[in-house]
């Protein structure tokens, strides 16, 4: 069976995010002064996030993280 590789995607706002992109829910946010948050790394399960944290906090002890299921995440549009 032939693909199509002419498809073309008509708005970004309703476009669905593919299976790859969500296997990455769990992510590592650090947060900021102005009570916003900087994703800082994504991972597959929550315990990788939770050890890649522990890390993160020996090497930034100043520094805030928390651990964050993004299962609305947007795609980046450059």
């Amino acid at each position: 069976m032939p693909q199509n590789t002419e498809i073309k995607a008509t708005s970004q706002e309703n476009h669905p995010i593919a299976y790859k992109e969500r296997l990455n829910s769990w992510a590592i946010a650090r947060l900021q002064p102005d009570a916003e948050r900087e994703i800082v790394a994504r991972f597959r399960s929550r315990s990788d996030a939770d050890g890649y944290m522990q890390r993160l906090r020996q090497m930034m002890p100043n520094s805030s993280f928390m651990v964050v299921f993004d299962c609305q995440r947007e795609e980046v549009v450059a």
